[in-house]
């Protein structure tokens, strides 16, 4: 088990640097366009698949840094550099990871490469998890997947919304009930194939940030997948569902403390991100508050605006030391006895939402217009405090586990 530390390593910092240079010299560029267009930045993810950024071998390098701080370093630096453009390099991620977690090793083999395409021709894959009227509570899906035992094919039908890369997506990964009595431990993962069938774009969203990433709907209406395509396989499958059952006539709610601590888990990962839109808007105000003049003087000389730049960069890296401190705990197997994971998630999307507002305040009328990056920051960290559970989600998350209660 590594070692608790504040200090990255000279490799990390070498794959810091690096990723921030690509930050600054491909993505901060490009940025400002890809917001306008509401359209995803093909140009830049094909970029970053040439230099090694865009691939499932960067992310798995970085996922099993034995320090736990490999993602959440790789997460600040992109998203310090633009948070729609960097969701849409890491988007495939989620999809990816769900292949990771539950597939065969034939089931990755055979669909990971898929997702991501090459340097020539980039690929994009899509996780379909939420649905219209099932968001946080993942209990309520209406996905429905049934077995037709003679053709030995999954047949699946309902509608999947907020799935980023959705309808676009060369693979998607798709969530559905096949044992409803069994609430959320009745759920499968199935690949869903390129050119399937009966899977179509829903509406696509207009959003008020992070507009360069590809956010719609996924209809899906009779759609066929063979057998092999449900990830894990039906034997796995079968022994799981028998198991829930069982737990469920013993009383349940041990299986679903576990299965909050995957949530737990990867939700540090989302805290980087926020920092890293954070770190951004900060450093902007402060280039500001020390080039701009007012009645003859810097600005920063201001008390009311020192102040704030002061409470901005504390809480930065307050927020950082949240995820790092999850992260490793994550990484090492650490039990998360006081939601530490929805901690770092919590407190980093506030802080993200409050230091871009507190950046256009001090840049004034500037912060205002699309001329300076600020506003854009903030339209873009509002998005923190609501995916991968609500900032209200996470405070239940956390009260619940601190006093006892069960996490339901």
């Amino acid at each position: 088990m590594a070692e608790f530390t504040m200090e990255l390593n000279d490799e990390q910092k070498e794959v810091r640097d690096w990723l921030h240079g690509f930050a600054a010299d491909v993505i901060r560029p490009a940025a400002a366009e890809w917001d306008e267009r509401e359209e995803t930045p093909w140009p830049v993810i094909q970029e970053a698949a040439k230099v090694g950024i865009y691939s499932l071998d960067f992310y798995a390098q970085q996922y099993f840094d034995p320090t736990g701080l490999g993602i959440p370093t790789a997460m600040e630096e992109l998203f310090w550099g633009d948070a729609g453009i960097a969701l849409s390099i890491v988007g495939t991620g989620l999809a990816a990871v769900g292949v990771l977690a539950n597939g065969t090793e034939e089931q990755i083999g055979t669909w990971i490469p898929q997702m991501y395409g090459d340097a020539n021709d980039v690929k994009v894959a899509a996780f379909c998890s939420s649905e219209p009227d099932a968001g946080s509570d993942v209990a309520s899906l209406r996905t429905r997947a049934v077995y037709d035992e003679a053709k030995d094919e999954w047949v699946i039908n309902g509608t999947k919304t907020w799935a980023t890369n959705g309808g676009i997506a060369n693979v998607h990964v798709v969530v559905a009930v096949v044992d409803p009595e069994l609430g959320s431990k009745g759920h499968a993962s199935f690949i869903v194939p390129p050119n399937t069938p009966g899977l179509s774009q829903g509406q696509k969203f207009k959003k008020h940030g992070i507009r360069a990433s590809h956010t719609a709907e996924v209809v899906l209406e009779d759609v066929r997948v063979p057998g092999s395509c449900l990830l894990g396989g039906k034997e796995k499958l079968d022994e799981r569902l028998a198991r829930a059952r069982e737990r469920a006539r013993k009383g349940g709610e041990r299986v679903k403390n576990a299965a909050m601590a995957t949530f737990e888990a990867s939700r540090p990962a989302v805290g980087a991100m926020a920092v890293g839109t954070a770190r951004a808007a900060y450093e902007v105000a402060l280039d500001y508050a020390r080039t701009r003049e007012q009645f003859g003087r810097p600005i920063i000389d201001n008390q009311g605006v020192a102040f704030q730049l002061a409470d901005m960069r504390t809480q930065i890296d307050a927020a950082r030391l949240l995820v790092w401190r999850a992260s490793w705990m994550a990484v090492n197997g650490k039990p998360f006895t006081a939601a530490e994971g929805s901690m770092s998630k919590l407190f980093a999307s506030e802080t993200a939402k409050k230091v871009t507002a507190q950046a256009i305040q001090i840049l004034g009328g500037n912060g205002y217009t699309r001329e300076y990056p600020v506003e854009r920051m903030h339209r873009d960290a509002a998005i923190y405090t609501i995916f991968e559970g609500t900032s209200e989600i996470q405070r239940l998350v956390i009260s619940r586990t601190i006093s006892g209660m069960p996490i339901r």
